[in-house]
């Protein structure tokens, strides 16, 4: 039960953020795939970044997906679910999928106990977030635990620099960059967009430079600046959401943005959705 009313309560917060975050989008409703400019924008308006679907592939519907990545080549996923989860039918889990068949080729149960939320690899090493238990999980790349680091906030997103860990916790507008040997808070970093600070921030994913995140329970990719914190652009995913939710009207909200930097490819999902997409973003 604690797990439900918990979930309630983040998802009830969130959708109050998503009214307000919309609003100040003012997202005109169209169905094509660049996202229209706003009629009397603001001096510092964000842009909106127009993408394109490249290929279409199959994700498993039992994957709450919480954390995505691809590194060296391979795709690897992290779920959120526990024992009294209703968002989830397996446990929270840490996962290699094979990318063209949504497949399953590596999983760990990080347990009963926790949630799980974002991952990361820096440097042969994986990091997993836990929502609230307040716990980060280290492991080598067979899936071996072989630290656990405490956390002062709860766990929602991960990514890296290459020399930072760069972490939200959702209920605030910050991003927190740790150190990934001692899991030190090095500094933080407040995310506003048209001057207003935003929350919600989940998945994140860092690509040339900017750090991109899905913003819980809309259909928004936002770019920040994780010099600034300043949100330079947004994509609007809606008509990929609105095809899931004919495919599967069970699937959940977008959450996942994966970027192979070898093959410049970036892949998009969602939680329980079955499919996973590779998509190419505007400038």
């Amino acid at each position: 039960m604690g797990a439900y009313l918990n979930m309630t309560r983040r998802f009830y917060s969130a959708l109050i953020v998503a009214a307000t975050f919309a609003a100040s989008c003012n997202n005109n409703g169209n169905n094509d795939n660049t996202t229209p400019e706003v009629d009397a924008p603001k001096a510092n308006a964000v842009k909106n970044i127009g993408f394109s679907i490249i290929k279409t592939y199959p994700h498993d519907t039992t994957s709450y997906t919480q954390g995505l990545l691809v590194y060296k080549g391979k795709m690897y996923e992290g779920t959120g679910g526990d024992d009294s989860s209703v968002v989830s039918s397996k446990l929270s889990r840490l996962l290699e999928t094979d990318v063209t068949t949504g497949k399953t080729l590596k999983a760990l149960d990080i347990g009963k106990k926790y949630f799980g939320e974002g991952i990361t690899i820096l440097n042969d090493t994986i990091y997993q977030l836990t929502w609230t238990e307040h716990t980060v999980f280290v492991y080598d790349m067979n899936f071996k635990k072989i630290k656990e680091f405490p956390l002062n906030t709860e766990g929602w997103g991960l990514t890296n620099n290459g020399k930072e860990l760069i972490a939200s916790d959702g209920v605030t507008s910050n991003l927190y960059f740790y150190d990934p040997h001692t899991f030190q808070l090095l500094r933080t970093q407040s995310v506003s967009m048209n001057g207003d600070l935003i929350n919600n921030i989940n998945e994140l994913e860092f690509i040339d430079g900017f750090v991109y995140a899905n913003i819980y329970t809309t259909p928004y990719i936002v770019k920040i600046d994780p010099a600034s914190g300043q949100v330079v652009g947004r994509i609007d995913i809606t008509q990929i959401w609105d095809r899931i939710k004919q495919v599967d009207p069970d699937a959940d909200v977008p959450n996942g943005i994966a970027y192979d930097p070898d093959t410049k490819k970036i892949y998009v999902t969602g939680k329980k959705w079955p499919e996973l997409y590779e998509v190419q973003f505007g400038n």
